[in-house]
């Protein structure tokens, strides 16, 4: 089930301030507060979507689409388009720590090891 108090679910909701890098009505994509490479954001969904799974199979195809065109953009406006790396952590034993679906991008020579 998903937490309406989660971290995501404030920052959309204007209660915690975001390094915002994309936003339009659908997605938001902000810098990580705790970055493990020297460029790392995440590109959230505005609705409630606890994971991949939730989010593939009860996200209308157009909400899917536009959640895949914002991040998109968001690599654009980055210029990573051939410099990225993304990882979709799903549930706490796989390192999701927030249950609100969300992908990180990351790039630069310096991954942390354990990614």
């Amino acid at each position: 089930m998903y937490d309406k108090n989660n971290v995501f679910a404030k920052i959309l909701r204007g209660e915690i301030p975001n390094k915002t890098v994309y936003s339009d009505d659908n997605v938001l994509a902000f810098y990580d507060v705790a970055p493990r490479a020297r460029v790392h954001v995440l590109v959230i969904p505005r609705g409630e979507y606890t994971d991949i799974f939730d989010f593939t199979q009860n996200a209308p195809a157009d909400v899917q689409v536009a959640f895949w065109n914002g991040f998109r953009n968001t690599v654009e406006k980055l210029g990573l388009r051939d410099n990225f790396r993304t990882v979709a952590n799903t549930g706490r034993g796989a390192g999701q720590s927030v249950m609100h679906f969300h992908i990180h991008i990351m790039s630069d020579e310096r991954f942390v090891e354990d990614f």
